[in-house]
């Protein structure tokens, strides 16, 4: 029997300590910290050390965030929320579990167990709002990106909804380190997106509409996939006109989003460095490259967050500004500068693959502020051919 699977019941994600706020930096003029800058400098998972860092724009962060460290697998999840953090919330409490109960039903990981836990929880959180819709109707509005990274004996599953981002960092030809994505953006901006929105919806010439200089699904959403976003999924979620931002001018025929994750397998190689998993607030304001080489050329020890203060210095630069300036603006006014940001940084420390590293079990969910046990314990009960021992 799994070791993890008899304490998984009674999962429990109890407040140990705060995040720690923000040093202050050697290297510049810090009299103001950023209060709403939030990091862990660095922790040990099941192959290497991890840095984790979120910094707050919306009034409301949106943002949900969480690493699982176990002795034998580690998971990344950033679900970067929209319309409100109910959605992401959501994913934050039951996707990592639906991930448990179906890796221990089937002996293994693969593709199609990381497939069925993002519908596990886009199935749980539309029972959710059909639940709460009667009393609370802008919850059919709430949905959330979803980048969800699980390494287990050195290979790497990714699954994605949405464009927050996962790009490893690699040592190619004459140890330069080389950034590739992981991971597709399902965004509207993109051409190839909106190709695909026109075929499926041929006779919905509203399907992709040009507003105020960005394009938009039906004029509303940038995201072409999330979990939730339940009205414009389902009719009998639809929302009448006394909410104009989320109101249809013609009725839904059929969902114009899906939840269906874009999916990808990789065995890890000795070039592969680490991986930076990431809402698209950051990839906003830096390239795959730039991100790969700030992490390359650090320090590891606070490396998301020098990741998160580098894209807000370059959003203040936009602006014209300096980036000590924007740390005097409140949550909610900072929206007009830069999004809520989440960086999660993995480094595959390829001596400790393969092994049983000394790893605490623990839990780190960001913006919740909890940090404990975790139950990732997966898949202890399984040889090297995926056959189960326990």
């Amino acid at each position: 029997m799994f070791s993890w699977l008899a304490r998984m019941a009674s999962a429990c994600w109890k407040p140990v300590r705060r995040y720690a706020r923000m040093n202050k930096d050697d290297d510049e003029d810090c009299s103001l910290e950023d209060s709403l800058l939030w990091s862990r400098e660095l922790e040990k998972h099941s192959y290497g050390e991890f840095s984790f860092a979120v910094v707050q724009a919306n009034e409301v962060i949106e943002d949900n965030s969480q690493v699982e460290a176990g002795r034998d697998a580690t998971f990344v999840g950033v679900y970067d929320g929209h319309g409100g953090a109910d959605a992401s919330r959501f994913i934050c409490d039951h996707l990592f579990r639906n991930l448990m109960r179906l890796a221990q039903e089937h002996g293994t990981i693969t593709e199609d167990t990381v497939r069925n836990a993002f519908s596990a929880t886009e199935e749980g959180f539309l029972t959710l709002v059909r639940r709460s819709w009667g009393i609370k109707p802008t919850i059919a509005a709430m949905g959330s990106c979803c980048l969800v990274g699980v390494i287990w004996r050195g290979t790497l599953f990714i699954g994605n909804v949405g464009d927050s981002r996962a790009v490893i960092g690699s040592l190619g030809k004459a140890n330069k380190i080389v950034a590739e994505q992981l991971t597709k953006d399902h965004n509207a901006s993109i051409e190839e997106v909106r190709q695909e929105l026109r075929s499926l919806h041929p006779d919905d010439s509203h399907i992709v509409v040009m507003k105020h200089g960005v394009w938009r699904i039906k004029g509303i959403i940038q995201v072409s996939r999330s979990i939730g976003d339940a009205y414009l999924k389902r009719s009998e979620f639809s929302l009448d006109p006394s909410f104009p931002r989320f109101h249809l001018a013609e009725p839904l025929r059929r969902p114009v989003l899906t939840a269906e994750p874009s999916l990808s397998t990789r065995v890890l190689q000795p070039h592969d460095k680490f991986l930076i998993f990431a809402s698209d607030g950051l990839w906003e304001q830096l390239s795959n490259q730039q991100a790969v080489e700030i992490v390359y050329k650090n320090p590891r020890a606070g490396i998301a967050k020098r990741l998160v203060k580098t894209a807000l210095t370059e959003a203040a630069r936009k602006r014209e500004m300096r980036y000590d300036d924007l740390k005097k603006l409140e949550k909610g006014i900072r929206r007009f500068f830069h999004d809520d940001i989440t960086v999660v940084v993995i480094f595959l420390d390829n001596e400790l693959q393969g092994k049983k590293a000394h790893v605490p079990e623990l839990s780190i969910r960001g913006f919740t502020d909890t940090v404990g046990p975790s139950n990732f314990n997966i898949l202890q009960g399984i040889d090297e051919n995926g056959r189960s021992v326990g």
